[in-house]
């Protein structure tokens, strides 16, 4: 695999306290690419299929996580940009794949195109490709969450907007092709982005088989890469993560909120694992008594109540009230929501074994054989910005719990 094109590149002097160390000019100038992958939904026990041989070889010749935890709440955009700012939900501001703010008028879901390109959800942070280019480094984005927006006024070198028809072979081929340019347009951070295995999730369970096949065909995906960076003679780093794991649910398991707070004072903004809830005017105290009281596999706080743990509920897009559900139970306003359909979630508490995500990273600049503990989304930030030679911007997230998977 990649191993043994290490040599083809110059050792980053990334050992003992250059873990902690900003890179020099000298040691900059040899810097390889990254590629950060995105598995959506992919849990690290799907590892132990027997049906990712090319996912298990570079788990095995560079450093993979026990597991790695998400941020709260565990869902897609959120997850993502925490993984490319290295900032919780509350402090990166997309605080779930459904939002409101007074500031933008219409909302933000992630079928409304106009919201995803508007770089006002998106300006409270700057994700990795903002601030490399910032820094005269090219970037290519195939297919993340936020780099479809004119983030601070940035755009990476190359990028696409979202199109989930798009295969996985011909996604990693435009990146191979962005890879095949002259060295002064070539990027030194690229993204990839698989939606599948989260789709068969949501839509069968995580214990089914279409779920297997899909990881099957991703990571066939990942021996494409991996054969063509070596056709290249180029060695890269490639991180693989998850945003998030998946866990069983039925429309049995149901918290309707119709049956829980009086009619005419509530309004749902989002529901299913985790739900957010906002009082209609002058009805906040009746709201609050109804929510607030004991419930059978859910609990509520007001948005400033939530459990520190969860570093959630100071940022103003958090509705005013949030309520987690058991794993395997949903929220529902009524019962019939789409949430309901699927045998398949996430959104749950991020502690929860069935949330955890995956980490795993390949190349010239990771030891081989490392197996790290667990640790927290925040810290792949810092992770990749010293992968890539561009200094971090403070975060939440701590490059300590890395450091033992840098040569």
């Amino acid at each position: 695999m990649l191993r043994r094109l290490t040599s083809l590149v110059l050792p980053l002097l990334l050992a003992g306290c250059a873990g902690t160390l900003p890179l020099t000019a000298q040691t900059t100038a040899s810097v390889p690419p990254t590629i950060l992958v995105s598995i959506d939904g992919f849990r690290p026990d799907y590892l132990d299929r027997g049906v990712t041989p090319h996912l298990n070889a570079l788990a095995a010749e560079g450093a993979r996580a026990a597991f790695m935890r998400p941020s709260f709440p565990s869902i897609t955009f959120p997850n993502h940009t925490t993984l490319v700012t290295g900032l919780r939900p509350d402090h990166h501001g997309i605080v779930g794949n459904v939002m409101e703010d007074p500031a933008i008028p219409g909302g933000f879901t992630l079928s409304n195109h106009a919201a995803v390109t508007d770089r006002r959800w998106w300006d409270e942070a700057e994700p990795i490709w903002v601030t490399a280019e910032k820094h005269g480094v090219h970037t290519g984005t195939m297919f993340w969450p936020g780099s479809e927006a004119a983030i601070h006024g940035v755009r990476p070198t190359y990028w696409q907007p979202f199109d989930g028809t798009v295969s996985n072979d011909a996604r990693v081929d435009v990146v191979l092709g962005w890879l095949d340019k002259p060295a002064a347009q070539r990027p030194r951070f690229l993204t990839l982005y698989f939606d599948k295995v989260d789709h068969e999730g949501h839509l069968h369970g995580p214990q089914s088989g279409e779920v297997t096949q899909a990881a099957a065909d991703v990571d066939e995906a990942i021996g494409r890469l991996v054969d063509g960076l070596a056709a290249r003679h180029a060695a890269a780093n490639i991180v693989i993560v998850s945003d998030h794991g998946m866990a069983d649910v039925s429309a049995a398991r149901v918290i309707r909120i119709d049956q829980v707070a009086p009619a005419g004072s509530y309004r749902v903004v989002v529901a299913g694992p985790y739900a957010g809830i906002a009082p209609t005017p002058g009805h906040d105290a009746d709201l609050a008594s109804a929510l607030l009281a004991p419930h059978d596999h859910m609990q509520c706080w007001r948005k400033g109540d939530v459990p520190a743990r969860l570093a959630y509920g100071k940022n103003p897009r958090v509705p005013p009230f949030i309520c987690l559900a058991d794993v395997g139970w949903l929220i529902s306003e009524n019962g019939t929501g789409g949430e309901t359909k699927n045998l398949g979630a996430h959104g749950f508490d991020n502690a929860a074994p069935e949330m955890h995500a995956t980490f795993i990273a390949e190349g010239p600049s990771i030891r081989a054989g490392v197996t790290l503990p667990g640790f927290d989304n925040v810290d792949v930030y810092p992770f990749v910005m010293r992968l890539i030679g561009v200094p971090a911007l403070p975060s939440d997230g701590d490059i300590a719990p890395l450091v033992g998977a840098l040569k």
